[in-house]
């Protein structure tokens, strides 16, 4: 009996991890293609024009099936390929749910399923168009650029915080000096902040400018200042807050890619001490069936 578990053991140590590991080499080979990649990256594009093709009303009508069917089969693919991508983490769950990439893709093909979305017209039709933003795994650079987007969201808000003050602040003060000679662009506070945030992109500033002089020489000074805080502080001001999120988004780039490789390791790791494990049980199991035989004469000698 020793020697028959001794020898299953070692040659199935550990059938559940062995298995787990299995099932995700052989995921992960097929994930990790390039040809895999390409696939999904097409699929992804065909159920972006099977959306463009269906706002044109007269051919969503003719070729209503046509496009039916080939959004169904777009839904198996994307179905398809995120069962392979948890398959290639079987052997470590948790770096799965780790990458914010894989929860995105995800919620996206679950919630396909999910009754309330797909009786819903117009959250599938806003499922389906978040699904064009998964171009983002596929493209390291269009990756980097949305995460640099959500990194410089809070300077974003104080930028338009100080932004709105300065336009507010030049909109009143607009609306004391030219409200009477300009009512159309400066008659309210609405107009004013309107007229000034046009002329923020330097467009018909030539306009006000000679508009304002024929009012008061002074005026120069009121869109000189404005256009030098506007158009070129704030906006530079701007620039700086995407470029400081831009190299934030590198690094977190990096650090995902050095993460992803750290798991990597440790799975292979861990399979290696699993697979030693097991190669030490089965030669202490071997030689304590080596033993007995060896100390069962000496007994029944003592016995006798």
């Amino acid at each position: 009996m020793s020697t028959t578990s001794t020898r299953s053991e070692m040659t199935d140590p550990m059938p559940g991890g062995r298995g787990r590991m299995k099932l995700a080499a052989r995921c992960r080979v097929i994930t990790e293609s390039r040809s895999f990649g390409l696939t999904v990256f097409s699929v992804i594009l065909l159920n972006a024009g099977l959306m463009g093709a269906e706002t044109y009303s007269g051919l969503a009508m003719e070729h209503r099936q046509a496009l039916g069917a080939a959004e169904d089969t777009c839904l198996v693919l994307f179905t398809l390929e995120m069962l392979l991508r948890v398959g290639a983490h079987a052997d470590r769950p948790k770096a799965f749910f780790r990458d914010p990439w894989n929860l995105f893709d995800l919620a996206i093909v679950v919630s396909a399923f999910v009754p309330l979305v797909r009786e819903n017209t117009t959250l599938l039709r806003l499922l389906r168009l978040a699904r064009v933003l998964r171009t983002a795994r596929f493209l390291p650079h269009l990756r980097i650029l949305l995460i640099a987007v959500g990194r410089s969201l809070p300077g974003t808000a104080s930028f338009l915080f100080v932004g709105a003050l300065v336009l507010y602040v030049y909109a009143m003060v607009g609306w004391v000096c030219f409200a009477d000679s300009d009512p159309q662009h400066y008659g309210s506070i609405g107009r004013a902040a309107l007229t000034l945030f046009l002329l923020t992109t330097l467009d018909g500033l030539t306009d006000a400018v000679r508009a304002g002089l024929q009012i008061s020489r002074l005026s120069i000074i009121y869109y000189a200042s404005y256009a030098l805080f506007a158009s070129f502080v704030l906006v530079n001001v701007l620039i700086g807050v995407v470029l400081n999120s831009l190299d934030e988004a590198r690094e977190i780039e990096a650090e995902n890619n050095r993460a992803a490789a750290r798991d990597g390791e440790t799975g292979a790791g861990a399979d290696l001490r699993q697979r030693i494990a097991a190669a030490r049980r089965a030669l202490d199991d071997l030689e304590a069936g080596l033993d007995r035989p060896e100390r069962l004469p000496g007994r029944r000698l003592e016995s006798r």
